[in-house]
């Protein structure tokens, strides 16, 4: 029987992806007492990676898709390390999002808006969380957006 937290995912539409393997030397997660620290998601879909460098106003809109995709392996990460049960995430308390940014481009928190509002619109106040949102010059395997969490579980 799904939880709350998976009905709602499934009434929006949204089937989360499975929590993908750390690319190098890391651990996807830790627990450190009632809380869960994720190492950095990137953007991907199902058909691949979410690349580019992120320069005007018409790429946050693309860069919030990204944002979103990272939410959602935030998210699978969350469910892998909660033994598959979303419903023990009590709340989101942090993220830490890098948008690879042209000189210039200072919507960063626009970008990952995109991340924090689906995590608002699935969780509800538990979705809520403190952030930062840092562009930089180039991350890994060229994707656009890279997104850590912190979250407190049962």
């Amino acid at each position: 029987m799904a939880g709350r937290v998976e009905t709602k995912l499934r009434e929006m539409g949204i089937t989360l992806p499975e929590a993908p393997a750390p690319a190098a030397n890391y651990v996807p997660w830790i627990r450190a007492g009632g809380l869960l620290f994720v190492s950095g998601q990137i953007s991907q879909r199902p058909d691949g990676l979410i690349t580019g460098t992120l320069g005007g106003p018409d790429d946050v809109e693309r860069g919030r898709e990204a944002a979103h995709a990272c939410a959602l392996a935030l998210l699978a990460q969350v469910k892998a390390a909660c033994d598959g049960d979303l419903d023990r995430l009590r709340r989101v308390v942090k993220l830490t999002g890098f948008v690879s940014s042209a000189p210039g481009f200072t919507d960063q928190p626009g970008v990952v808006n995109g991340a924090s509002d689906l995590l608002g619109e699935v969780l509800g106040d538990a979705g809520r969380h403190t952030r930062s949102a840092v562009g930089v010059a180039a991350l890994p395997m060229g994707v656009a957006v890279e997104i850590e969490g912190i979250f407190e579980t049962e």
